[in-house]
């Protein structure tokens, strides 16, 4: 065993020592080693750094867009300097191997680089005699005080989904981290204070259910972006509406690859086991389900096969293709959807259960799992597994896949891999999903698109960053003015009760 340490919450820009005698143990899933204990916060805590974000919150709102953008280029700067140690940290609580974190950051850090546009994203409009006289102007506001519940397996690129655009249009944050994932959080917030962000701007508020509530129910929190299972999201959109908050809810994902006959199967192949097996298939947009139109399935699952063998899975820190899964209990369920599926008759074709794992320790490990021969009303095939388990469904056509797409109720990501142009084109028009691969298998829009899915996959109205990020961090204003010439006071109209009229 490693000497662990005792966390903390982050607000007014400083430690803050857990009190409510309550903590939960963080690991590294790749030994199984208790390395942390977390307080989970009380509701007083919790009020407590939502008070701070409130307090600083006039002052922030105030400041210059230069100014805010100066400290947005800053934490830039220090994040590209130090990108690997939070990607150290992120595999030593996640587990996933370091190249796979390095890209993480790097992603989230290019919200970052979109959020130091703000001044131009944050312009409003005027018009100039409206009415005789009369100009009209629009603005937008930041809301106060924003609530981020982040999941565990993106501890730094999905917080920072939401908030630097959050910052930079002038509002203050709370940061929930997973509990199995905190580090990543605290160590954001000490780089935030370096680069000169003013204290209580951005927290963090570690806990469980209960910090979670308290974010969802207090009258001091105006919005709540949120990323995680499905049935929490429709909990988390559901309480924060009835509290009157804006809410972005991400929720879960089922997503298919389809490949057709014309496809380049090499690539098809290749691509199926960056998107099923990348991070243990820990991913809201890794594919889990492949559909294989055709005669071709035999040849595409082979490849597969090939590939899947030839993964080396292991400790993240080590020179392995796929590290552990994030804790033992999703170890178990995981290898439970296998048995599952062996059990329902699908072909195990390799088994993830199988085999030895480069780790000083048991840790939490599945290698890559592939089935074949999977029907729709199997576990493997209904449920989000989120674990390195690909299944492989066998349809006739192009429109039996697309039917087979449609019908699944998360609509989060998908793909199609063909030579053919008009089938793609078809495809991206006729699949009810939010994000939609050509030969791209895991298709995660650049920071300056919105990132969100369809159905079961979102609830709220509003994606993640792009533009529809700084809409959602602000609200609009429009100011009505009427300027009167002194010398023509006499000409202002007298008294008329009526409802007024352009002119």
């Amino acid at each position: 065993m490693t000497d662990s340490k005792t966390l903390y919450h982050w607000a007014n820009g400083q430690k803050v020592d857990g009190k409510s005698g309550r903590f939960s143990d963080v690991t590294n899933p790749a030994t199984g080693e208790v390395t942390a204990s977390l307080p989970l916060a009380s509701e007083e805590e919790a009020a407590e750094v939502i008070a701070a974000a409130k307090a600083a919150f006039p002052a922030w709102r105030d400041t210059s867009l230069a100014k805010r953008t100066r400290v947005l280029f800053k934490f830039r700067e220090l994040l590209d300097e130090r990108a690997s140690e939070l990607a150290a940290i992120i595999t030593s609580e996640h587990g996933k191997v370091l190249s796979d974190a390095a890209g993480e950051v790097a992603r989230g850090q290019e919200v970052v680089e979109f959020a130091c546009g703000a001044p131009h994203l944050l312009k409003g409009s005027a018009t100039e005699n409206a009415s005789t006289n009369v100009d009209v102007a629009s603005i937008r506001q930041p809301l106060g005080v924003c609530g981020i519940i982040s999941p565990f397996n993106f501890p730094a690129m999905v917080p920072m989904w939401f908030f630097p655009i959050a910052i930079a249009a002038g509002n203050t944050v709370v940061v929930k981290p997973s509990e199995k994932v905190p580090t990543a959080a605290l160590w954001m917030a000490e780089l935030w204070r370096e680069a000169g962000l003013p204290d209580g701007v951005f927290n963090v508020l570690n806990g469980d259910k209960t910090a979670v509530d308290a974010l969802l129910t207090s009258p001091d929190v105006k919005s709540i972006s949120f990323v995680g299972s499905t049935p929490i999201a429709r909990y988390v959109y559901e309480t924060g509406t009835q509290h009157g908050k804006r809410v972005q809810a991400l929720g879960g994902a089922k997503n298919h690859m389809v490949v057709l006959p014309d496809a380049d199967l090499d690539l098809a192949a290749d691509q199926a086991i960056n998107a099923g097996f990348g991070s243990a298939g820990e991913r809201c947009m890794a594919i889990s389900a492949l559909v294989a139109v055709g005669d071709i399935a035999d040849t595409l699952v082979g490849k597969i096969a090939d590939r899947a063998k030839a993964l080396k899975t292991g400790d993240g820190r080590r020179s392995c293709d796929m590290g552990p899964l994030v804790t033992k209990a999703a170890q178990e369920r995981v290898s439970g959807y296998i048995d599952a599926g062996e059990s329902a008759g699908a072909t195990l074709v390799v088994d993830g259960r199988q085999g030895e794992f480069d780790a000083d320790g048991p840790g939490f490990f599945v290698g890559p799992t592939l089935f074949d021969n999977v029907q729709t009303d199997m576990s493997i095939y209904t449920d989000e597994i989120f674990g390195p388990v690909l299944s492989v469904v066998r349809v006739e056509s192009y429109d039996e896949a697309v039917e087979l797409i449609n019908a699944n109720p998360y609509g989060n990501g998908t793909a199609i891999f063909t030579n053919d142009g008009g089938a793609a084109r078809r495809f991206q028009n006729e699949v009810e999903v939010g994000m939609i691969g050509v030969n791209v298998p895991v298709p995660v829009p650049m920071a300056y698109y919105s990132f969100g899915g369809w159905k079961n996959s979102l609830f709220g109205d509003t994606h993640a960053h792009g533009v529809e990020g700084f809409h959602f961090f602000t609200r609009g204003k429009v100011v009505t003015t009427r300027w009167l010439d002194p010398a023509a006071r006499e000409q202002h109209g007298g008294i008329n009760l009526g409802f007024p009229q352009n002119a």
